[in-house]
């Protein structure tokens, strides 16, 4: 897999790389000021609806809509998912 690094304008480090179906990833340190943090996630929704006979359709949504795809972790929430990757990693299974 291929990541890419960059900062964001603000000067934060992100990581960017695609998933299993090409969907545009990130892992981006946050400006939280109280604590260290990450956010990871895919970085659009891109919401769609299952069509009978059509398959998966795109749904327009409004400019003032927002889908939260990221997950907002300190350190402490990513130790403890440290072991299931790890495991995951090693066997498969989580």
């Amino acid at each position: 897999m291929k990541i890419s690094r960059r900062e964001t304008n603000r000067g934060f480090q992100i990581l960017e790389f695609t998933d299993l179906y090409g969907v545009a990833c990130n892992i981006q340190k946050s400006s939280l000021a109280n604590e260290h943090a990450i956010w990871i996630g895919c970085e659009d929704a891109n919401p769609e609806v299952l069509i009978p006979g059509h398959g998966w359709t795109p749904v327009p949504m409004p400019e003032e809509y927002v889908a939260n795809t990221r997950m907002h972790l300190n350190r402490e929430q990513v130790a403890a998912l440290l072991p299931i990757l790890q495991r995951f990693v090693d066997t498969g299974e989580i």
